[in-house]
């Protein structure tokens, strides 16, 4: 007797997508508008509007790293543990060298 992998089907597929899409689109639109503030705010405020602007940068840079999250619980929900191992072992690499790096 043969045990057949379930792959995702298309609807699924679809439905990743989706989620990747609006969670990238609403990100880049959050970043930007949090830097979009800080630069405005920085003339009047100095320091603050520096940190807000930088607070939109990190925004941005972890964009890929919840995109990564979302896939994992994804492929998690939709009992795919191949691939969901695969993402937890992308973070886990992620955190590793950033763990690296901040000592």
């Amino acid at each position: 007797m043969t045990v057949e992998r379930m792959k995702p089907t298309l609807p699924l597929v679809t439905q990743l997508e989706h989620v990747l899409g609006r969670l990238l689109h609403y990100g880049t639109l959050l970043a930007s508008a949090v830097i979009a503030v800080g630069l405005m705010v920085a003339p009047a405020s100095g320091a603050l509007g520096l940190r807000t602007a930088t607070a939109g940068i990190v925004l941005f840079i972890l964009l890929p790293i919840v995109r990564v999250a979302a896939m994992l619980i994804f492929f998690l929900r939709a009992r795919d543990y191949r691939f969901g191992a695969i993402a937890a072992l992308v973070l886990l690499i992620i955190l590793f060298s950033y763990w690296v790096g901040a000592r």
